[in-house]
């Protein structure tokens, strides 16, 4: 064989071994050029099935969030790696006619190191006007063991270490707050066996008492957390990535009820 068919023959051997292992990760992991994979491989679970589709979901009485325009920022949790793209962000939407961006990608993290980081997709978000952001407290930079920081004792959005977990929280409400004058509301997923994300939680804490947002802590919720065996095959997909069943019933009334009364704490304050 010619040099040149050689060349020809290892490029094409490349270029398959690519498009096999993006649609690998795809329909394993939910992230990349063939992402929806991913959904074929989880519309079998019994938490996806019919009755928990968005179509099926009814508008609640009229309250806060009627009309709002909240921006949920997250990656595979927020985005719905395991539940077909539907998450408790849509549900939420629907049952409370409001506006939902869904800023989400899988397999992102808090941290900016990356075109798809939480604070690149932000800053280039295209809203002018927000009454809400809730973010994901992302299990990416734990998996991915993004270092943690520390607090700082600064609000001024161009002195955070946005390559530490602790900066680019920092970070995020401060853009918020600058961009859209909103309230920001941070939730984590529930309890997994990760001390790292354990230690991002407690992190979080301190930045609550900081900044004074919002946080929907499903992580250290026992009542929430307290689910028999049959609920948790039901709405889990994995460990990390509810089902549609999960969210529709074990999350949304949740994260639901925490967003409506914070709104409704602010408007009494203001």
């Amino acid at each position: 064989m010619s040099k040149s068919k050689k060349i020809i023959v290892s490029v094409i051997s490349v270029v398959i071994f690519l498009i096999l292992w993006f649609m690998f990760v795809g329909y394993q992991w939910s992230w990349g050029p063939f992402v929806k994979l991913h959904d074929y491989k989880v519309s079998s679970l019994e938490g996806n099935s019919e009755q928990y589709s968005l179509e099926y979901v009814k508008p609640q009485n009229s309250n806060v969030l009627n009309d709002k325009n909240i921006i949920f920022l997250g990656s595979s949790v927020t985005y719905g790696a395991a539940s077909k793209g539907v998450t408790f962000a849509d549900y939420i939407g629907k049952r409370n006619s409001c506006n939902v961006i869904k800023e989400a990608v899988s397999g992102t993290t808090l941290v900016d190191e990356g075109i798809d980081s939480y604070i690149s997709r932000i800053n280039k978000l295209d809203c002018d006007n927000a009454d809400l952001l809730v973010c994901q407290l992302s299990t990416n930079d734990a998996t991915q063991k993004k270092e943690l920081g520390t607090v700082s004792n600064t609000m001024r959005i161009d002195n955070f270490d946005t390559h530490t977990v602790a900066g680019a929280i920092e970070y995020i409400i401060a853009f918020a707050k600058d961009k859209w004058d909103c309230p920001v509301i941070f939730y984590t997923n529930p309890k997994y066996d990760s001390e790292k994300y354990s230690a991002m939680v407690e992190l979080l804490k301190e930045i609550q008492n900081k900044w004074d947002i919002g946080v929907i802590d499903l992580w250290n919720d026992t009542d929430f957390n307290n689910i028999t065996d049959d609920q948790r095959n039901l709405y889990m997909a994995d460990e990390i990535h509810p089902t549609q069943a999960g969210y529709l019933e074990w999350w949304t009334p949740k994260m639901e009820q925490y967003i409506i009364n914070y709104m409704e704490n602010l408007n009494e304050s203001n």
